[in-house]
């Protein structure tokens, strides 16, 4: 009869298991509930949840400043010769003129007109005197980087450019990246690109060649900081494994700290020139111009909120978990029972809340933990406080099959069987191991 049970088993369940174990990246990366109301042996209870806002276009919220201020064409007006052409000299900026201006908002407007809109610099009138412009995006709030950031040049993109990132509101700055046509030239660097890092130097902050070459080509318009990929060193290249991700953010502060911004500087130092001498015969040549800047994350809420508004020009965390301040950082007033502590991804998929309790339950009873006080049975520990045990387990540490409090006792068949546990456990392990490997060759 069992041998029968097993076949059945395996027929139903590894179709569903495998489609189980294919999506559930997905679902690591959501945490997108804050709570949730279960039905426990005590009765109606909440049950907390790590939780997170969705990724977005933080462009939307920013606010952009630019030095020296004046750095803006069009004031007085000018005209202008491409590049690639130097006799093809009509390209007029003129900032009182809508359809000639080119202001700084046009950088984050939408993409797709045609023709393109973009912010662009005056020329390099002053040569040889360095064209330096410094763009700086700001949040006013602690932003987590999910995705690339990415520029797009009207113009050549320039052969000598840093990124560089800020976690105090503009008070101090740290490179990202470094670009150049030469990186040794430029900043005594070897180039290297993103693919000659590893998970030990992930932090690594280096320069490269790859977005400083191709100044006439219509599809070398884009420069880029690769966070998708620096992701996928502990994640893999699909980033299926975002288990090894979380885990790493949630243990390793530098990590963390790494993706995640207040501001953002674009240094533009030298704009394209397509050779290795500057026409100063034709300095209308040389300038910068952005059509586009894409910047995705999220608002950091330390793990306590799912959401973020912008209200009155600023980002706010709606915290949960009855924490407060901008990025849920401290515990609400009469909710200091024991020390503020920032969410945790782990254990996927719902992470550890680690909410704040009130003044006056006194100290807080541990009964369960990750070490000594360990849930059986597949249970989970909530907060210290309480073990989440599955629906066959019941009792403080989910000790006990449920059978045991039922009148009608354990049959040969049910869960307390050592044979059926013994069998389920093997058959488990087989379709685990199957799954994986039928994924690893997908």
């Amino acid at each position: 009869m069992m041998s029968v049970w097993l076949v059945w088993a395996v027929q139903v369940l590894f179709p569903g298991l495998c489609l189980a174990m294919q999506h559930y990246p997905t679902t690591w990366g959501h945490y997108d509930m804050c709570k949730s109301q279960v039905y426990t042996d005590e009765g109606l209870t909440w049950d907390y949840m790590a939780c997170q806002p969705e990724a977005a276009d933080m462009t939307k919220y920013l606010k952009v400043t630019l030095d020296p201020p004046n750095i803006t064409c069009g004031d007085p007006p000018e005209t202008y010769c491409t590049l690639e052409n130097p006799y093809m000299c009509n390209n007029e900026c003129d900032a009182t003129t809508e359809e000639l201006a080119h202001p700084p908002e046009l950088m984050f407007d939408f993409e797709g007109r045609n023709p393109t809109t973009f912010w662009q610099s005056s020329s390099w009138k002053k040569y040889p005197k360095p064209l330096v412009v410094n763009i700086t995006l700001s949040w006013n709030k602690t932003i987590e980087l999910t995705d690339d950031i990415v520029i797009t040049f009207e113009s050549g993109r320039p052969e000598q450019m840093v990124l560089e990132k800020s976690l105090d509101y503009g008070r101090t700055w740290q490179p990202y990246q470094f670009y150049a046509t030469d990186c040794l030239d430029a900043f005594t660097m070897e180039p290297k690109t993103v693919q000659d890092l590893s998970q030990f130097t992930l932090l690594d902050i280096i320069c490269t060649e790859d977005y400083s070459r191709g100044y006439v080509w219509k599809y070398d318009k884009t420069v880029r900081f690769e966070i998708k990929e620096r992701f996928a060193l502990f994640a893999g290249p699909r980033l299926h494994n975002m288990a090894s991700l979380y885990g790493q953010l949630d243990t390793t502060k530098n990590l963390r700290d790494f993706f995640t911004i207040t501001d953002l500087r674009i240094r533009l130092l030298r704009p394209a020139t397509g050779a290795t001498m500057v026409d100063e015969g034709n300095l209308s040549r040389y300038f910068y111009a952005i059509s586009d800047i894409k910047v995705h994350g999220r608002c950091k809420c330390n793990l306590h909120a799912n959401s973020c508004v912008f209200e009155k020009e600023k980002l706010s965390c709606e915290c949960e978990h009855n924490t407060t301040g901008p990025d849920c950082g401290r515990c609400k007033r009469n909710y200091q029972g024991r020390a503020w502590s920032a969410g945790s991804y782990l254990p996927i998929p719902k992470g550890t809340a680690n909410i704040c309790v009130p003044n006056n339950i006194g100290p807080v009873t541990r009964v369960c933990d990750n070490e000594l006080l360990r849930c059986q049975n597949g249970g989970v520990c909530v907060n210290n406080v309480r073990c989440q045990c599955p629906p066959a387990f019941s009792g403080l540490l989910c000790e006990k099959p449920r059978c045991e409090n039922e009148a009608s006792g354990c049959d040969s068949d049910s869960a307390s069987d050592p044979r059926l546990q013994r069998s389920t456990f093997l058959l488990l392990l087989l379709l685990t191991s199957a799954c994986s490997l039928l994924l690893t060759r997908l």
